[in-house]
């Protein structure tokens, strides 16, 4: 590691996070090229510059082909003034309040070199040099002030917070970081992972205190609702986690644990049932807002079968008698609910009901555009219901101004949009919070449509919304059975619907125009999707047309083994294209690629695909620009955590999109993940071909695996309750 020390002039870029690139006047270094007197471009992690200062950057100096030379910072610290002139500057410069030239000048003469040390050790000292009490406590407080960062990004340091962290408490607490940290160390989750501060808890106390046995517990039931996708947990539960997990036995210490909790308004206990606080009040919220949604008063139809005729005519279909109950309960209810599988015209409905609405209220397109909203709980899924329907939808984040920085939606209760017929599709993807959420920022005074297949997988957040919904019988449903195929040798819907009734006769080798099953064991499974892609590329397709589906990220067949052959094949290794190694991963330009968060203010959000376009390696500011679907989006060199390669991508991620070709491999080695609310999900994602590869017993396995644990929620009975009174 070398250094380079002199004085910091000005920052040429600056993020959120701290992270800067700017200019340093180098007065001394160890760098084998000559930089004294030098001034030098650097970039890291810092909490605050002055340009007063003289500082010590520890890094490295590397060269890099667009922007020259650079020193990366990866510590620093500020040099304390050494010398008469130095403290002279120092004292009277703008950081000590109170201290001009001449008090400057008075207090070097009767203090000396060592004024600053001595002044730190007892503010008295300035009181020997003749200065006033309260100038010398102005003085005082002011170089106290100035020193105390440097203390506590030593004190910080010491508890092994990386600089990024220690800019990023920093810049939230100032001075008050010890006495945050002290208090309550697990302040800090938001933005540093709980296992992280739970080593630094131990750097500060030999054994649990309060503190700990607080946090973890939030943290234990916070782990055992996403883990599982329950609302709610059972004492039992919580007390194996933490004893296995954190090595804490509470005895009889629970109880009163739980009453402390509940006092500070963290939890909630109901019987038998802990909930964490905004679970249960999201539940009850959800409740709340469909019964005043269902009992607003709405218009009766008008018109309905004549307008029926015309839409018809204008659409060129014949709406079977499920269809028309679906469109007619949308219309005379205020909230309603339409499921169905793969082929079963759920689409169909939808522009149905959307032209229907729009005669029926005699609108205009403008006006449609103010009166409806078609949401999704992800981009592709919005993306394709926009494609489908020729209306413009939106992600539910995008709908309620999802903040990526505060984590809170701008839409909520207190600022409501205003649409009067809502639409949301995809609505078994939808969590506890979420729908809440939703239902906060619209008003009640609407009609609303979930739309979904409540066979598929259930949201990766707590909660089974749709499956409550419909069990609870307190709305309008219209499950849709009749399914319609492209032509009479397609089987992908058939397929769906035997997969999800666990047929015992599904016929693996029943090739048709959309489907196929390649028998292999999984050692070959690699080599023949390989020879499968080689093919496919002879033929004109390439990475856009074809999606392969697995249900693991792990293992020989994993996801993560599958993206390294899919890469070389789709996009392999070339002079003209930049790449950049990640850890063991390698990220190409023209790779495609997966986006894992909402980020509402690129308009970017979980599941939507794109393509990198460009790599600038060593600039950290705009390491990456990625094309989702014609939005050309510049990411950070700390933002690749939120990409990851997507020619293949997991059954999870998929959901709520449609591939023209879909391939799954097929293997034992998944078998803790082959259940048949995953099969169905993957097999119902392809739109012209499906391609299985691989074991037809795990195939079968996966039938007949009902495993998808029935999730503990409380909205069915806080719904029926609600019915009963």
């Amino acid at each position: 590691m070398n250094y380079i020390k002199g004085k910091y002039k000005n920052a040429i870029y600056t993020s959120e996070s701290g992270y800067t690139v700017g200019l340093f006047r180098c007065k001394e270094s160890d760098v084998e090229e000559d930089l004294t007197n030098k001034t030098v471009t650097f970039t890291g992690f810092f909490p605050e510059l002055n340009t007063e200062d003289i500082y010590v950057f520890y890094g490295k100096y590397v060269y890099h082909e667009r922007y020259g030379y650079q020193f990366q910072v990866s510590e620093f610290e500020r040099v304390e003034p050494v010398g008469t002139d130095a403290v002279y500057e120092f004292l009277s410069s703008s950081f000590v309040k109170g201290c001009g030239e001449k008090t400057a000048k008075k207090i070097i003469d009767a203090l000396g070199d060592d004024a600053i040390s001595l002044i730190k050790q007892d503010k008295n000292n300035l009181l020997k040099c003749g200065i006033p009490p309260l100038t010398a406590e102005r003085i005082y407080n002011s170089i106290i002030s100035y020193y105390d960062q440097d203390e506590i990004i030593i004190y910080l340091k010491g508890l092994d917070f990386s600089v990024k962290e220690i800019t990023k408490i920093l810049n939230l607490y100032g001075n008050k970081t010890k006495n945050v940290i002290e208090k309550n160390l697990y302040s800090l989750v938001d933005f540093i992972e709980f296992n992280k501060l739970d080593k630094v808890y131990f750097k500060l106390y030999e054994e649990t205190n309060d503190m700990r046995k607080s946090a973890c517990t939030i943290e234990t039931m916070k782990r055992l609702t996403f883990e599982s996708g329950d609302t709610y947990s059972y004492k039992e539960e919580i007390y194996e986690y933490m004893h296995n997990k954190f090595q804490i036995d509470l005895y009889d210490q629970f109880d009163s644990l739980m009453d402390i909790l509940k006092f500070q308004g963290e939890v909630k206990v109901v019987d038998d049932k802990y909930y964490l606080m905004n679970n249960y009040q999201d539940e009850v919220y959800i409740k709340d807002a469909l019964f005043s949604i269902s009992n607003s008063n709405m218009p009766m139809l008008r018109n309905f079968d004549n307008f029926l005729e015309d839409i018809e005519k204008e659409f060129g279909i014949k709406y079977n008698d499920e269809q028309i109950k679906a469109i007619k309960e949308s219309l005379s209810n205020s909230v309603t609910i339409i499921t169905g599988g793969p082929g079963t015209g759920k689409t169909t409905i939808i522009n149905g009901l959307l032209r229907m609405y729009q005669y029926i209220n005699d609108l205009t397109d403008l006006q449609m555009n103010h009166k409806v909203a078609l949401l999704a709980p992800t981009g592709r899924a919005s993306k394709r219901m926009s494609e489908t329907t020729n209306f413009g939808a939106s992600t539910i984040h995008r709908y309620l101004k999802w903040n990526h920085e505060s984590k809170e939606f701008g839409v909520n209760e207190y600022n409501r949009n205003e649409h009067r017929f809502i639409i949301v599709d995809e609505t078994s993807m939808i969590d506890n919070e979420l729908m809440a959420s939703l239902l906060r920022g619209i008003d009640h005074d609407i009609k609303i449509v979930f739309v979904g297949d409540e066979h598929q997988l259930p949201s990766v957040g707590p909660g089974n919304i749709l499956k409550d919904l419909i069990t609870s019988d307190a709305f309008a449903h219209v499950r849709l059975e009749s399914i319609y195929r492209q032509s009479d040798n397609s089987y992908i819907p058939v397929l769906a619907s035997e997969i999800k009734n666990e047929s015992d006769y599904i016929n693996l080798d029943n090739k048709k125009d959309d489907y196929n099953f390649l028998n292999c064991d999984r050692k070959q499974i690699k080599p023949m999707l390989k020879t499968m892609i080689d093919k496919c590329i002879e033929r004109g397709l390439t990475e856009k047309d074809i999606q392969v589906l697995a249900p693991m990220y792990k293992g020989e067949n994993g996801i993560d083994n599958l993206n390294i052959i899919l890469q070389d094949l789709f996009n392999p290794s070339s002079s003209r294209l930049n790449e950049v190694h990640i850890g063991p991963v390698i990220y190409r330009e023209n790779d495609k690629v997966i986006n894992l968060i909402n980020n509402i203010d690129q308009n970017i959000f979980n599941g939507d695909i794109g393509y990198i376009e460009e790599i600038n390696a060593n600039k950290p500011s705009e390491f990456m620009r990625i094309n989702f679907y014609g939005n050309h989006v510049t990411i950070k060199r700390d933002e690749v955590t939120t990409i990851r390669h997507a020619y293949a991508m997991s059954i999870h991620k998929s959901q709520g999109s449609e591939f023209n070709h879909v391939i799954i491999p097929m293997s034992r080695e998944y078998s803790r993940m082959l259940y048949n609310k995953l099969l169905y999900t993957g097999v119902s994602r392809a739109k012209k071909s499906l391609v299985v590869i691989g074991d037809p017993s795990s195939f079968t396995f996966a039938v007949k695996n009902s495993y998808s644990k029935e999730r503990k929620t409380s909205l069915k009975e806080l719904i029926v309750n609600n019915l009963m009174q």
